[in-house]
């Protein structure tokens, strides 16, 4: 047999077993009974095992864990809130409570803004063009050795991810090697848009739209390819209605918006969360960023201007 084809055959056997995995995956609520106790909020059949995504309530880390099911307690979801109301977990999620007014940009727009820095956020849209890698490359070029890893975080599509498995490889490998700490989040599987459309119905408000499968399919879609889903979300466009961000608040998720998007020239603030597309969709949000963090390489090498971890951000935040 010809060695390609064997090794494409092989591919996709490993593909289709690794997707066979996951099973019975959906929503559920809970506390861990050992302490210290952790949000539990997905639950799935993954090789014969009952795994469950939990995040901690202190600190905003998501993991995936297998437990028996006498270490779980299952919970609704006003009795998980109510459990943990005073960590920054229930107060995150009781401010994004009042957020959701916005057609664009309700969410998390800043986090801690006694930092020095921003979070930098980066958003993979479904696109046919390959990944825009020179912003990673001059990412780390810039920032270390002063931060290492470097915490990005990363908004992904499932279109995004069946089409960029090389791509996705190579983030995935600047992870292993020690050069990025990256939060994966969840920018929705098909991430829907319609030029012809006006704002209040496209995106997600596409009256077609099934929120659980934009929501939860990705969530699978990011568990295949061994990301950690986090326990943010990414409206597309940045575009909700009070229904739909309510929605997503009931999936345990926190919405995150952006008060520095430089495509838009909006300028960073202290604690803001930058925006910028690496899909090869936006070429001067790119050539923005890597011109700012030329201009701020003084301030990054005696640590005044730094990048900052988003769940520590908002979790210090509170």
């Amino acid at each position: 047999m010809n060695r390609l084809l064997f090794a494409c055959l092989l591919t996709l056997c490993v593909r289709s077993n690794t997707i066979a995995q996951i099973k019975a995956y959906r929503l559920f609520f809970g506390i861990t009974t050992q302490s210290p106790a952790q949000v539990v909020l997905r639950q799935w059949q993954q090789n014969a095992q009952t795994r469950y995504l939990i995040v901690n309530p202190q600190t905003l880390k998501t993991t995936v864990v297998t437990l028996p099911l006498n270490q779980v307690r299952a919970l609704t979801w006003p009795g998980v809130m109510q459990a943990v109301e005073r960590t920054p977990y229930g107060l995150t999620m009781r401010l994004e409570q009042q957020r959701d007014y916005n057609l664009q940009d309700a969410g998390i727009e800043r986090a801690d803004t006694t930092e020095r820095g921003f979070s930098l956020t980066i958003d993979l849209c479904p696109s046919t063009k390959p990944l825009t890698r020179p912003v990673f490359e001059q990412l780390i070029q810039a920032f270390e050795p002063e931060e290492k890893p470097i915490p990005v975080t990363i908004t992904i599509t499932g279109l995004w991810m069946e089409n960029h498995g090389q791509d996705l490889a190579y983030l995935k490998s600047l992870v292993s090697r020690g050069d990025l700490d990256i939060t994966w989040v969840n920018h929705s599987f098909h991430h829907r848009y319609d030029p012809q459309l006006p704002l209040p119905i496209n995106f997600l408000l596409e009256a077609t739209t099934d929120l659980n499968d934009e929501v939860l399919l990705n969530e699978q879609a990011m568990l295949k390819n061994s990301l950690t889903p986090s326990i943010f979300f990414r409206f597309p466009g940045l575009v909700s209605d009070k229904a739909v961000f309510d929605r997503v608040l009931a999936f345990g998720l926190l919405p995150i918006g952006s008060d520095a998007w430089l495509a838009k020239n909006q300028q960073p603030k202290q604690g803001s969360l930058v925006l910028i597309h690496a899909n090869g969709n936006e070429p001067l949000g790119i050539a923005d960023f890597i011109s700012l963090i030329r201009k701020k390489s003084a301030f990054i090498r005696n640590k005044t201007w730094l990048l900052y971890d988003l769940p520590t951000s908002v979790a210090q935040g509170k």
